[in-house]
């Protein structure tokens, strides 16, 4: 809880996440982004005299499988209504949203902060189209205009007034992102707009019941950016009161360079959107049959994985976390150890060699060239005692990279990385070593144990990485005995 000065900032959070369909909501024009503006339009999309829309059935399941993820209420009886205002990005003069009957009802969100889990309540899941966008910062005197975002699916994430911090917002964003992409109905982009967040904030005495008066900070593009102007929004709310002055209801952006938010305009209420049924489309109903098919289709969320990580492969809290960061990271994961059962081991790789490799190069886990299985081939003869890790995880992995297709064991012994563990090799160089310190040797024998890691690393460097350290290690407890 953000407690300041003796007052607790209550957050309500507006998610709106661009559905992955192939075409607009009620339209067939394409919704791929970055194309030339205004060039994904329609006379449909542009309100034209005459035109009517069309239900997109993907939108809907798409809506639908979201509010299954997140334990909401799947209403069966749906109907579109026209909220309708004035702007130049809105051709129609309205926007086709659910007003009285949203899609998915209740639900909520678990959340984890600061080691303590609660569930963040959800008040609705409602389907909508999207406007246009103005473009500011393209010619000086006039705003710009690109309809083609006009008409693209959303859905609207409304949770109660029921975060406390800018950290539980944080968090409770990151989950959705995580959901949206799981379920692949949402890329979760926040810098192209595939996300975007507004956050409802009013601050109250500790203690009280009412709620202080809101304001809505707009269009925020990242989640660190959620975080900042919630906290920059609280303190600035705060000031007010303990000044004696009065809150205004409003609607107001954020200024990440300043890090401060600004007044846009005062904030309409419902009525102000006279809202009424859209009469060019009919109520629509969805079945138990349709909604159990979608149920179907939801993959294992991140939650369900973690508690799998945990409880069957024992892997840490943090680790199994992190695994399920990214769907695609997750089933690369899943199809490794569905041929590699050193859990822990194949664990370690993901987080290790692998992330880093997408760290360093700036790709996701779809581009890497090693097949899980052949990672596994590498992870055994590591487990065999064939290759040490550093040795694999350095010189015969970036060898993979540029030869996927090889065998990892015959690549390895060309490179000359296999280990030796034949005694009467590594024997000499152990007795040419013992000799090299016989003064610490002597050390040693009266005590000093911790000396056997400084014999271990030079019967390494002598074989240049290639003994095995747990026959080096035999060998050299057997000798110092004597």
């Amino acid at each position: 809880m953000q407690i300041n000065n003796g007052y607790e900032t209550v957050i309500g959070l507006e998610v709106h996440a661009r559905l992955a369909t192939k075409s607009k909501l009620f339209s067939g024009d394409d919704i791929g982004f970055g194309a030339e503006p205004n060039t994904n339009v329609s006379p449909i999309v542009l309100g034209h005299p005459g035109t009517l829309p069309k239900m997109n059935k993907a939108a809907v399941e798409y809506a639908v499988k979201m509010g299954l993820a997140c334990h909401c209420t799947i209403s069966k009886h749906n109907y579109f209504a026209r909220k309708n205002y004035f702007y130049p990005d809105l051709p129609k003069g309205y926007q086709i949203s659910q007003h009285t009957t949203p899609i998915c009802e209740g639900g909520f969100v678990p959340i984890k902060v600061n080691g303590k889990e609660r569930n963040i309540q959800l008040t609705r899941i409602h389907l909508e189209e999207d406007a246009g966008r103005s473009i500011h910062d393209m010619d000086v005197e006039n705003t710009c205009i690109d309809y083609n975002r006009a008409g693209t699916p959303l859905i609207e994430i409304v949770t109660e007034p029921d975060l406390h911090s800018g950290d539980e917002a944080y968090t409770y964003l990151t989950e959705i992102r995580k959901l949206v992409r799981f379920l692949e109905i949402c890329d979760g982009n926040m810098e192209e707009g595939s996300l975007r967040c507004d956050a409802n904030i009013s601050v109250r005495k500790i203690g009280e019941k009412k709620l202080g008066t809101r304001v809505e900070v707009k269009n925020l593009n990242s989640i660190r950016n959620v975080k900042r102007a919630i906290e920059a929004e609280a303190a600035r709310l705060i000031n007010i009161l303990e000044s004696g002055d009065t809150i205004i209801q409003q609607t107001r952006s954020y200024d990440a360079n300043t890090n401060t938010t600004f007044a846009i305009r005062d904030k309409e209420d419902a009525d102000d959107y006279r809202y009424f049924p859209e009469p060019d489309l009919t109520p629509f109903y969805l079945s138990d049959s349709f909604i159990d098919k979608v149920k179907t289709s939801i993959p294992a969320l991140p939650a369900e994985r973690v508690k799998k990580y945990v409880s069957e492969m024992k892997l840490s809290e943090a680790d199994a976390v992190l695994l399920t960061s990214e769907k695609s990271n997750a089933d690369y994961f899943e199809n490794l150890t569905g041929v590699c059962k050193n859990y822990k081991a194949a664990a370690n790789w993901m987080l290790g060699p692998v992330q880093e490799w997408m760290n360093e190069q700036n790709k996701a886990i779809e581009d890497l060239p090693i097949k899980p299985i052949t990672l596994a081939e590498i992870i055994q003869l590591v487990e065999d005692g064939q290759l040490s890790y550093t040795a694999a995880a350095g010189k015969l992995f970036t060898a993979m990279l540029q030869q996927p297709d090889a065998n990892p064991a015959e690549l390895a012994a060309q490179l000359d990385l296999i280990q030796q563990s034949n005694t009467s090799e590594i024997e000499p160089i152990v007795e040419k070593v013992l000799q090299k310190f016989s003064e610490k040797v002597l050390e040693y024998q009266k005590g000093k144990k911790g000396l056997l890691a400084l014999f271990t690393g030079e019967v390494m460097k002598l074989s240049k990485g290639k003994a095995d350290p747990k026959v080096v290690n035999n060998i050299l407890l057997e000798k110092l005995k004597k």
